[in-house]
């Protein structure tokens, strides 16, 4: 199933979440698209739930149903919640981490930042958005890269670096400290929906 590119904003309000994590999607109509959007009241079945449950979280961190299933797989080979160990796999991502750390404004431009190869772990290129980094690994940006508008922008605007990430922005580098507690990953997602979703 290919990665979905179509309009985020409407993807958003139907889902009733902000996918780019700005939260302008929902500010004008916080309801869902199309003529009956504020009138709407179906009611969704519990596969409908956790559905829209595995959808919400896929396309928040603009994964393939590939790889998205097969990190679900190995989150359920871990020690501990499967639930839980599935949102860390997410969260460990390359492009999460320099999403998470503010260099960039949305994690689809994070993706592009590591794909273009702007973007350093351990001061060696990494490419790969997927890529998992582990604790203790440093993430920065390339010498080369450091004037780019975009990584500015968002280092501008970004006040928020959730505390198992350290971030220093004079340097443009930070480090993956420890794995995200489940407090500190998306509230707005009931993962145990997707566990079902996905032991049917």
């Amino acid at each position: 199933m290919a990665r979905f590119t179509g309009s985020t904003w409407k993807k958003s309000r139907r889902l009733g979440i902000s996918l780019t994590g700005t939260g302008k999607e929902l500010e004008k109509r916080p309801y869902a698209p199309g003529q009956h959007g504020p009138n709407q009241r179906k009611k969704l079945s519990e596969y409908g739930m956790q559905l829209q449950e595995k959808q919400k979280l896929r396309f928040m961190f603009g994964i393939n149903e590939r790889q998205f299933r097969s990190m679900f797989d190995e989150a359920g080979k871990m020690k501990g919640v499967h639930g839980e160990n599935f949102l860390t796999l997410l969260e460990s991502r390359l492009d999460n981490v320099v999403y998470r750390m503010g260099l960039a404004r949305t994690r689809r431009q994070a993706r592009q930042l590591v794909n273009h190869g702007h973007i350093v772990v351990d001061g060696g290129r990494v490419d790969i958005p997927s890529y998992r980094v582990k604790p203790g690994q440093t993430i920065g940006v390339r010498e080369k890269s450091a004037n780019l508008d975009i990584i500015k922008d968002a280092v501008e605007v970004n006040n928020f670096v959730p505390e198992y990430l350290s971030f220093d922005e004079e340097k443009l580098e930070g480090s993956y400290v420890r794995f995200p507690e489940r407090s500190e990953m998306p509230s707005e997602i009931n993962e145990a929906l997707i566990v079902e979703y996905y032991s049917r």
